[in-house]
């Protein structure tokens, strides 16, 4: 009796240690198909693991009638988890009203289909934080989403976040319908400063001691800062300094600015995300990228006020200070349906960038398909990209751009410098572009086919670009670049062509034009 018994035992042990075999090899290979003809070496991302442990919001008392204030329960329940050792934060159907979220080590919050979360409009909300934007050391306030040195951390579901965004972001009035603009004009305590909307004062003010872009200078009291709380605004999602991250399927929403910010992450993984940002709004990037380490971005679909999928590794001297690339980079099957830039590098680059591969992507409306840009002072060496199978259309600024005079204005607004430029001493503060790849381009009705102008004392070098084929009303437009093949160039151009300034080493034999 024992004899049979034993039998079934060790059949039956023998197929969970298969099976257990085999679930931890399929997690190996989950990501491999992504890897696919990369033409560089690299190691594939990995799925972060989480214990098999569950526990719901409502269960620390959260209420999804979009007005009680979940921030204490919400958190309550990923700090209980996190202190189990792990596992899943569910948040259900409803609407749930909250502020900041940290996602904790090993710690995956994940959300069920119509689940909407939606962050508070109040400032107060969100504590002021020594952090990183747009490359500068600096301070903002918290994150809707946040987590900061954390390991194994995902955000995942098919849920929807709304950041609030309108609450925070000013506004251009070229940028908005003349109901849209009489719409911010009601709302109360609003600030008006000629072609500028503010959500209040506050914010306003803090504008006014911003020198450029958005960072404030020569504050350096925590009164100062708390003075102009409301112009902080946070990125909507933040990890910093976290390792084994995965985004997959959410909806992300309203950002008050970029969307989603890694930064001097490893093993990053991006996957059938959704984001969606109006197209007037300021600073509302999709997807930054910044000083990470191997990063898979797959089968997304962002709509942004700004750059699409960017890469970016510091500003200046904070960037160069930090000295890390974004590196071992990889997207895949994304579309991009508005924006400043389908797939972006720069401006802030200071760290430099390598090793990216781009692949099967549509970009749809962006006012730049492929944009490299940085200016003197950055520093920085790009190198290593390789891009291919890009359909576009309706790009009303470049299909491609390599713009280092960047202002920080978009394309549509800044479209090229003079070709006379003096050259400057080269330096750790001269950027470089250089061995970039691209093919198998297709566009119909660009502004312009391409966009170079590099540094006369460091030419945009060594780029290959072949099989392409553009509809567009200008053709090309070269300066200050050396050794740049174009080959199987099919352009159909209403003006000039080409224009060749201080070039060296172009080669043009393969390019055609259709008429």
């Amino acid at each position: 009796m024992q004899k049979r018994i034993a039998w079934p035992m060790m059949l039956m042990s023998a197929c969970i240690m298969l099976l257990c075999t085999c679930s931890v090899d399929d997690t190996s290979d989950e990501f491999a198909l992504y890897y696919e003809g990369i033409p560089f070496e690299t190691i594939a991302v990995e799925r972060p693991q989480f214990p098999a442990y569950s526990v719901t919001i409502t269960d620390f008392g959260a209420v999804g009638d979009g007005m009680t204030d979940n921030t204490m329960a919400i958190n309550d329940a990923i700090a209980h988890v996190a202190q189990r050792g792990g596992g899943r934060v569910v948040i259900p159907a409803g609407v749930w009203f909250t502020g900041a979220i940290e996602i904790k080590s090993n710690v995956e919050l994940h959300t069920l289909h119509n689940a909407l979360v939606i962050f508070s409009d109040d400032p107060m909300q969100y504590p002021i934080i020594d952090t990183s934007f747009e490359g500068l050391d600096t301070r903002r306030c918290t994150s809707p989403i946040w987590a900061r040195e954390a390991t194994n951390i995902a955000l995942t579901g098919h849920g929807v976040f709304d950041g609030a965004g309108d609450s925070w972001r000013f506004v251009r009035r070229a940028k908005v319908t003349d109901s849209q603009w009489k719409t911010l004009l009601d709302k109360p305590g609003c600030y008006v400063d000629g072609d500028k909307w503010y959500p209040s004062r506050q914010s306003y003010e803090g504008h006014r001691v911003c020198d450029s872009f958005n960072n404030p200078q020569g504050l350096t009291t925590d009164e100062e800062w708390e003075a102009i709380r409301h112009w902080l605004r946070p990125v909507m999602v933040s990890f910093v300094s976290c390792e084994n991250v995965l985004v997959e399927d959410v909806t992300l929403r309203n950002s008050p600015a970029w969307m989603l910010h890694p930064l001097m992450c490893q093993n990053v993984i991006i996957k059938g995300v959704k984001i969606f940002n109006p197209w007037y709004s300021q600073n509302g990037d999709a997807l930054d990228l910044e000083s990470c380490h191997r990063a898979l971005i797959a089968d997304c679909i962002f709509d942004a006020g700004d750059d699409g999928v960017c890469i970016k590794s510091g500003k200046d001297a904070d960037g160069r200070r930090r000295a890390r690339a974004c590196s071992h980079v990889v997207v895949r099957n994304t579309q991009v349906l508005h924006g400043h830039g389908g797939f972006v590098v720069g401006s802030e680059m200071s760290g430099g960038v390598n090793h990216v591969y781009v692949e099967n992507c549509t970009f749809t409306g962006t006012d730049v398909g492929l944009r490299f840009k940085s200016t003197r002072g950055r520093g920085g060496v790009v190198e290593d990209i390789y891009i291919e199978n890009i359909n576009m259309c309706d790009i009303p600024a470049d299909a491609l751009t390599f713009n280092l005079y960047y202002s920080g204005k978009s394309v549509t607004e800044d479209k090229g410098g003079t070709t006379e430029v003096e050259a400057m001493p080269i330096s750790e503060q001269t950027p470089t572009f250089r061995d970039i790849h691209i093919k198998n381009i297709k566009c119909r009705n660009a502004g312009r086919a391409f966009y170079f102008h590099g540094l006369p004392e460091m030419p945009v070098s060594n780029v290959v670009i072949e099989d392409v084929d553009i509809t567009c009303t200008e053709g090309g437009y070269f300066a200050y670049t050396d050794s740049v093949t174009l080959r199987n160039l099919n352009i159909v151009a209403q003006g000039e062509l080409y224009s060749f300034n201080h070039c060296t080493a172009v080669d043009t034999t393969a390019i055609n034009r259709i008429k």
